[in-house]
């Protein structure tokens, strides 16, 4: 299996779980502003809400895609009011002629105050074992 792991963070949580999730799976966690060059099966995707929705630099990273290189989108991601981007990345996903899988990893994420600490070392080695089925 061929992988790539890009995320989106203002905050630093997206990217701790995304740098966790690549080194498990030996390749290296990139933020959405490098492209994905290389064909990949499953493309590791890190988000969060922000005002309620995925960014817009998310929503175009993904439409920029070649649907050719990514075989499948792994949504994962924390936030500390809602729950799952799941749903969001997917629609994006879906006009992008890019499949997603069903599976997705979420946990807390700090947000001033809120979830103090996490995502935490439990969350991180949560998102290990995610990302283990996959390989």
């Amino acid at each position: 299996m061929r992988f790539a792991v890009r995320y989106y963070t203002k905050t630093g949580n997206t990217k701790r779980l995304a740098e966790a999730i690549a080194n498990e799976l030996g390749v290296e966690a990139l933020p959405i502003s490098e492209p994905v060059k290389e064909q990949v099966d499953f493309l590791f995707l890190g988000n969060s809400y922000y005002a309620f929705d995925i960014d817009a630099e998310v929503k175009q990273f993904v439409t920029s895609l070649d649907k050719n290189m990514v075989g499948k989108i792994v949504n994962f991601g924390s936030a500390a009011l809602l729950n799952s981007t799941y749903k969001k990345v997917k629609a994006v996903a879906e006009k992008a002629g890019i499949a997603m899988d069903e599976k997705e990893f979420h946990c807390k994420g700090e947000f001033k105050g809120i979830h103090k600490g996490r995502p935490n070392e439990n969350d991180l080695k949560d998102a290990v074992e995610f990302a283990k089925q996959y390989k």
